[in-house]
């Protein structure tokens, strides 16, 4: 019976704080309103199940009366409208975060990701489906993570999103318009979404998490007004002044170029969150120094992809330096490295910065991009190559610099078809699940005196490790060799 899942709902919503005792029967009627029910009987059993079982169990009620298709796009815009009626308003959010970030910033952004799970703006349910390993590289521990948190294209919501007339609000879906809109087909539904403002630059900008929540804590911090990704000094001066506010947080920036920047250009943000990326581990391997900087420790990480690391407690130097180097970078060209500046009044040079504290001091990455792009690699020179694409494909962005791989879902019946056959003796190319991995699979498979059901996907995801550690090395401008070392430093000599 619906209502005991309604009866449920609501409880978990007094339980977790969302809602008083007093709002109960407002919230049981509006739930009820949406389920196109006019009576409800408030005697029933309360059902049990996870947050998700419940609103499952009210989307089927809302599909079987012909209230919303049966479908994943409709489900997903029918259970955000509830949770919307269980949602604090914005004002309530802002106030419990100020007076908790008043005591601590820590117990501020402990009390606000927690809040975005119980609402299901993050979907724990969805999230705990991401398939996790890690892989000693030589550079350190990496992440290797298969993406399973977004659902999947859903036919009939693309098929409706054609014939919908085009809107231009939201903007996109960073803008802060975004909190509270109900959705439509091609947008997702954002009524359980609530955002924190913060000032950056003496400008208005906003907090919240990612929904995907690809590390702990994934929190994006955009601008609220709909302006363009621009890597500049007040970019960097941004970056430190986040962590000044949130010390226990990293952040950093997608690049400003298309391959080597994020998906979403058109609006500035950054990422940041609570955890601790194998760059950050990754110990400095060569001392360098620029003049004027003294107070700045200055040095090339040992990391895959071309990375200066710069540390002081002077925030205003480190944001001077990072400039000056930004500047260099961007009208650097080495022929001989097949760096060049621009091509046809095209730039090529950015840089993908992090920012993070170590105790009272602060440290910039500064990792070297360059987006060029030639016939023999028209995805671009710096990118994963044509042999990693069986595994990764995608912009390197943020995220990935940091050594974390995201990895697209087709890859779990694709790797879980591969482990089959190598146990099997399968032909690899007659299966199209396994055909793109088949040269791959046959150049490792050979180190391994047997592969069995109980080693095969130990070892895949080995050798899947080791492709990623490849990828960050095709996207490093400066090539670990003697030679791309010397090139490194020679461009550092400019700065």
């Amino acid at each position: 019976m619906v209502d005991s899942y309604i009866k449920a709902l609501v409880g978990f919503a007094v339980s977790h704080l969302l809602i008083e005792e007093s709002d109960t029967v407002y919230c049981t009627n509006s739930i009820l309103q949406l389920l196109k029910k006019d009576s409800y009987d408030n005697t029933c059993t309360e059902a049990e199940g996870e947050l998700n079982e419940l609103l499952d169990a009210l989307c089927d009620y809302a599909a079987e009366n012909g209230i919303i298709e049966d479908s994943v796009t409709y489900r997903d815009l029918f259970d955000t409208a509830v949770m919307g009626v269980l949602t604090p308003r914005p004002s309530q959010v802002i106030d419990k975060f100020n007076s908790l970030y008043a005591e601590s910033p820590e117990k501020a952004t402990d009390y606000y990701y927690k809040f975005s799970g119980d609402t299901n703006y993050i979907r724990r349910d969805r999230i705990a489906k991401i398939q996790k390993w890690q892989y000693a590289s030589d550079y350190g521990t990496i992440d290797i993570t298969v993406n399973l948190s977004k659902p999947e294209k859903d036919p009939k919501a693309i098929a409706a999103a054609k014939n919908a007339p085009q809107s231009g609000y939201p903007k996109c879906q960073l803008c802060r318009e975004s909190e509270g809109y109900a959705g439509r087909v091609d947008f997702p539904a954002r009524q359980n979404h609530r955002i924190i403002p913060i000032t950056i630059d003496n400008s208005n900008w906003f907090m919240q998490y990612s929904p995907y929540v690809y590390y702990n804590e994934h929190c994006i911090v955009f601008n609220g007004k709909h302006t363009p990704m621009k890597i500049d000094k007040a970019a960097f001066s941004k970056l430190l002044e986040f962590v000044t506010l949130f010390p226990h947080y990293f952040v950093g920036s997608n690049a400003d170029l298309p391959i080597v920047g994020g998906s979403i250009l058109s609006h500035e943000h950054f990422q940041g969150g609570r955890y601790e990326f194998a760059m950050e581990r990754a110990p400095i391997e060569t001392e360098i120094s620029f003049a004027g900087f003294e107070n700045i420790r200055a040095g090339i990480v040992k990391w895959p992809m071309s990375t200066i690391r710069l540390q002081s407690a002077d925030r205003e130097s480190l944001v001077e330096l990072a400039d000056k180097i930004l500047t260099g970078w961007r009208a650097y060209s080495d022929e001989t490295a097949f760096i060049f500046a621009e091509t046809d009044g095209v730039p090529h040079n950015t840089i993908t910065p992090i920012a993070r504290r170590r105790g009272d001091m602060y440290e910039l990455d500064l990792v070297l991009r360059n987006n060029i792009t030639t016939d023999e690699h028209p995805l671009g020179v710096f990118h994963p190559h044509a042999e990693l694409h069986h595994i990764k494909k995608e912009n390197i962005g943020l995220i990935e610099v940091m050594g974390l791989a995201v990895l697209p879902p087709r890859l779990k019946p694709e790797l879980e078809a591969l482990a089959d056959a190598l146990v099997n003796g399968k032909d690899l190319r007659a299966n199209e699940l396994t055909a793109s991995h088949a040269d791959w699979a046959e150049s490792f498979a050979v180190n391994y005196s047997e592969i069995n059901e109980e080693n095969a996907m130990d070892i895949i995801k080995a050798e899947v490790g080791k492709v990623f550690a490849a990828v960050l090395e095709h996207a490093g401008v400066f090539k670990r060799t003697a030679e791309g070392k010397e090139a490194f430093l020679k461009f550092i000599k400019t700065v």
